[in-house]
Formats: structure tokens, sequence, C-alpha cells
């Protein structure tokens, strides 16, 4: 099958809100993204409800069961003839389904369709049932069976990361949890806790100024949601109804952060270093907890410009890449040369990186061994201040950086991010003049 061009129309987000206690934690899923849906395709009048064709759903925590097999469409006003799916890569969730939309047009199954990401995070969420620490550790068991053998194996590591993991990390549980994995990082790459503060503040400096400007005005639509009664230990009463409000600011967006604020704050409970290290990671410079909604709009070309329309950018490259689940964070590193070899470009001609910022650490790594300049990177703020909704993230990166290509008349753009026991996922967009 001959291969066509996919282009990004258009895409929105709803502001993101504290995971679970904040302005959305009170309003149903399918209501808040066909909220987020509609808005998207009523700033395209010349697309028609008629003319979609797909409506993928990233979703991780399960909830996407109700939200995403059409209940989002539907309430969207969308005719019962638009199919729906739901996908789940974990972080990586609504990117994933942004490459699955991508893809049906590339071969000529479809000519339009639209990827949305949808959580909601502190309800839902968890490896559930009793008898957990029991299958956590014989999965560990099996797992350090399998690490042992391919120890032994001939090792690709070397053409992907510019630095030796040690032994410690290597030999470590392979099971860990995401702030472990971050410590790993942290200490296979020496990075300090000035360092991961120091990138933290900035990021909620960046976003705070980027608010201040107005360049969130175009990708955050405002909602009507229910606005949550909370009780004094500050836990949400289901039972009671809130009065209608309208919700369009990011939550976690902290204007007054400082490295020296950052520098007071205790590490994560529960962290160790197998190596004997000081423990780096603090909730400081590690990503919030967020409920949110993404949503991007695909189309063949060829379909776009017979609508005469003007899209953000062409889709030129997309990846996905494993790493040992110990360091799960460094996913972006093969996932990213991945798709800069499916795009035909090199690394250092990008432009602009949104890279999800589930922790400074990962971050750090990744760009240094990628070789990317940090000044091209989450320029607008990232998730350590905007939020990381898991499945909703992956869509808002790639309409982020598309749009910030086109603010700054750059070329290319990369989003990326790491997903849980060890992947990555990257998209490269090019600007359409």
């Amino acid at each position: 099958m001959q291969s066509r061009n996919v282009v990004l129309v258009d895409g929105v987000r709803s502001a993101f809100a504290r995971g679970g206690r904040g302005k959305l934690v009170a309003t149903r899923l399918d209501d808040a993204g066909a909220q987020v849906l509609r808005a998207l395709l009523d700033r395209q009048p010349k697309i028609s409800d008629s003319m979609i064709e797909d409506v993928g759903l990233g979703n991780v925590s399960g909830q996407g069961e109700f939200v995403g097999l059409g209940n989002v469409a539907r309430l969207a006003g969308l005719p019962m003839e638009v199919c729906t799916f739901n996908s789940n890569r974990q972080c990586g969730s609504s990117m994933e389904t942004f490459h699955r939309v991508a893809m049906s047009i590339a071969v000529g199954a479809t000519d339009c369709g639209v990827a949305l990401g949808i959580e909601r995070m502190g309800r839902g969420l968890g490896m559930g049932g009793g008898g957990k620490q029991t299958r956590v550790t014989q999965f560990n068991s099996k797992l350090f069976e399998l690490n042992a053998v391919q120890r032994n194996m001939a090792d690709d590591h070397d053409q992907h990361f510019s630095v030796p993991f040690p032994d410690y990390i290597l030999d470590s549980p392979p099971l860990q949890s995401m702030v472990q994995t971050s410590q790993n990082v942290a200490e296979c790459y020496s990075l300090t806790r000035e360092e991961l503060d120091e990138f933290s503040a900035k990021s909620h400096q960046k976003a705070a100024a980027a608010y201040e400007a107005g360049i969130y005005k175009d990708e955050v639509v405002p909602l009507e949601v229910e606005e949550p009664v909370f009780n004094d230990q500050k836990e949400w009463v289901e039972e009671e109804t809130g009065k209608t409000v309208t919700f369009d600011q990011d939550e976690c967006i902290r204007p007054g952060t400082t490295v020296d604020k950052l520098g007071s704050l205790n590490p994560i409970g529960g962290i160790q270093s197998f190596g004997g290290n000081e423990i780096v990671v603090t909730a400081g410079n590690s990503c919030p907890t967020n409920d949110g909604i993404s949503a991007a709009l695909l189309m063949s070309e060829e379909k776009a410009a017979s609508l005469g329309l003007e899209p953000l950018a062409r889709i030129a490259g997309i990846g996905v890449g494993g790493v040992k689940p110990q360091v799960m964070g460094l996913g972006p590193i093969p996932a990213t040369h991945k798709a800069c070899a499916h795009a035909g470009i090199s690394i250092d001609q990008i432009d602009r990186v949104e890279f999800n910022e589930a922790f400074a650490t990962q971050v750090l790594a990744s760009i240094r061994d990628l070789g990317i300049d940090e000044g091209k990177v989450n320029v607008n703020g990232g998730s350590i201040a905007i939020g990381h909704p898991l499945g909703a993230t992956g869509a808002r990166l790639v309409v982020t950086v598309a749009k910030e290509l086109r603010r700054s008349s750059s070329r290319y753009g990369l989003a990326t991010q790491c997903i849980g026991a060890g992947m990555g996922i990257s998209t490269i967009l090019e600007r359409l003049d």
C-alpha cells in the first residue's frame, strides 16, 4: 500500500486539574471529553461531523471503559456511523492513539479521525486486589531469571546510551515504582539535586510566563464543570452537588516556585539508592497527579487541501522503543532515534521539543544523551508545572509542539515521553507553511 501524508489540522485540551481533588473530580469524564471534542470540531467549520470516521481514546486508569466506546463521540453530537476505539500504552496512550489514527489515514483506510486522551487520577488507579505484594514478588522473581539470562547475551546497550549503567542498577529488582526508577536514572547520569530542582523551578516559571503572555489561550478550551464540594479533610463529597463553573486554568502551576523553595522539600519516602547515594527525587522535581482531556484532529494532506484548510503540521515520523524497566525514564532515547530515522532527519535538525516531565531526572538524562539543547525543550513550561494526566498527556504534547512550531516559525518538532515498565514513544512533526 502506498503511504499518504498525514497532517495535524488542530488540537485542544482542557485545563489540567489536580488529580482526584481538583475542578474536574465531580464532572463525568464523558461529559467533559465531549465538551473538548465539540470545541475542537467547532473550530473547523469546513469539516462536517460526518467526515470524522474514527475517534480513538487513550486512557490508562480503566475509566475509559465507559468513556471510550462511543459515549464521548455521541455526547459531542457525532453521528452513530462514527467508529471509536480505546488504546492503552500506559503514559503514552493518547500518543499511541495519535499514531494509530495517523497510520490508518496514511494507508488510505480513513481520511479523517480524532485522537483523544482522557484521564482521572486518584480514582481507579492501582494494581488492586488482595495478595498484591505476593504477586509482585513472584513476578519479580521470574524477571530476575530472565534478566540473568539476558545479561549473558550480547547487549546493544551502547548504541542507545552514552553512559554505562552500574551493575547495582541492572541487578536491582526489575519491577519498581516510577519514583524509584527516577532515582536510578539520576544515579546512572550523576544528576544532582540542585540540577533537578533548577530544571523544575524553570518549568513553573516558564509555564506561568506563557499563561501571562496568552500562549495557551489557543490550546486550552474552557469547560463548564460542576464545582466539587470538599470536606474538612479535603476529600470530595460525592453526595453534594456543586454549582456550575468555568474551568480554564491549569491548577498545578506555581508562579513563585524557586530553587530555594524546592530545595527545602524532603525526598519522596520509600525510595532507596541501590548504590548508597543521596536520594534526589522529591515531589517538587516530579510531575503532579492530574485529571485532564486532550484532543487532536488528523486528516490526509490531500483531503485538507481539498477543503482549503491550513493544518498545523505534517506527521513526519513516529517511533517506540524499549529499555530495561529499572531505567524506564530513558525510553525516549531509543524512541526518538527511531522516529528521526523514520522521518529521515537528524536530531540536530529538531527545533522545538515537548518532553513529558514525568521526572526532571529522565528529561535531563535523555536530552543530554540525545544531544538536544535544553533551550529547545519545553519553552513554555512542562508537565512538572502543567501536569501529567497519564493517558491525556501524549496528545497534549503533540498539539503543544505543533502550535509552538507555528509560533516560532520553526520547522521540526519532537514530542516524546517515557512509559511505565520501560518504554518510550516519540512523534516528529514538520511545520507546514
